[in-house]
C-alpha cells in the first residue's frame, strides 16, 4: 500500500449457515465503510470459499498451500490491509467457519487491523468477539477496542432482508472505521519490512 493508495478493508461475512443474517448486516457495514471513505471497502463471504474443516498437510505459518481452496482463501485474506468481521456467536463463542477460517492461514494476516461488527441477542454477539480477539493476536493480528455490537439484530432485518440501522451503531461504526484506519496506516511499516 503506498501513500496515496486507499487501504482495502475486507467486510467478512462469518456466518455460512443457511438462513443466516449476516449478509444483511454485512452489506449495511460494508456500505457504511464506503461511504465513511477511509477505505476502499469489499465485502468477502466465508460461504463462497467452502472452506472443509482444516485439510492442509503442512502448517499454515510455511504458506506451502497444496489445496486450491487455500490458495482461494490465502489470495483473498493477504489482498486486504484490514478486516472488519461480522460475526454472530454461537454458545458464547465466535463461529466454527469463521475459527476455521482464520486458522488456514498464517503471514496473510500479520501486522493489519481487525474490527468486528457483531450480533446476535440482548449480548450482540460480545462474547464472541472477546473469544476471537484471543485466536487474531496470535495471527499477529491488531484487534480493535472499538467495535460495532447490535443486540437483537433480528428485530432489525425488515422485509426486503436490509438491515436498518440507527444513531448508535452508526457512531460506533464510524469509530471502528477510524480506528481501524489509524492502525492499518501505523502497521504499514511493519507489514512492508518483512
Amino acid at each position: 500500500m503506498s501513500q496515496e493508495q486507499t487501504p482495502r478493508l475486507h467486510v467478512i461475512i462469518a456466518s455460512t449457515r443457511p438462513g443466516r443474517i449476516g449478509p444483511s448486516v454485512a452489506r449495511w457495514f460494508h456500505d457504511f465503510a464506503a461511504g465513511h471513505g477511509g477505505f476502499d471497502a469489499h465485502l468477502v463471504d466465508l460461504a463462497d470459499f467452502n472452506l472443509p474443516v482444516y485439510d492442509e498437510p503442512v502448517h499454515p505459518a510455511r504458506g506451502d498451500y497444496r489445496n486450491a481452496h487455500t490458495k482461494a482463501w490465502a489470495d483473498s485474506v493477504a489482498a486486504a490491509d484490514a478486516y472488519a468481521f461480522v460475526t454472530p456467536e454461537y454458545n458464547f463463542f465466535p463461529t466454527p467457519a469463521l475459527v476455521n477460517a482464520l486458522n488456514y492461514v498464517y503471514r496473510e494476516w500479520n501486522y493489519k487491523p481487525c474490527g468486528f461488527v457483531s450480533y446476535g441477542g440482548v449480548s450482540g454477539g460480545l462474547r464472541a468477539v472477546q473469544a476471537t480477539k484471543l485466536l487474531v493476536t496470535t495471527l499477529k493480528m491488531m484487534p480493535m477496542v472499538e467495535g460495532v455490537a447490535v443486540p437483537m439484530a433480528a428485530s432489525m432485518i425488515d422485509d426486503n432482508g436490509d438491515f436498518g440501522s440507527n444513531d448508535l451503531i452508526d457512531k460506533s461504526a464510524t469509530t471502528l472505521l477510524d480506528e481501524m484506519r489509524r492502525w492499518t496506516i501505523g502497521l504499514r511499516a511493519m507489514r512492508e519490512a518483512g
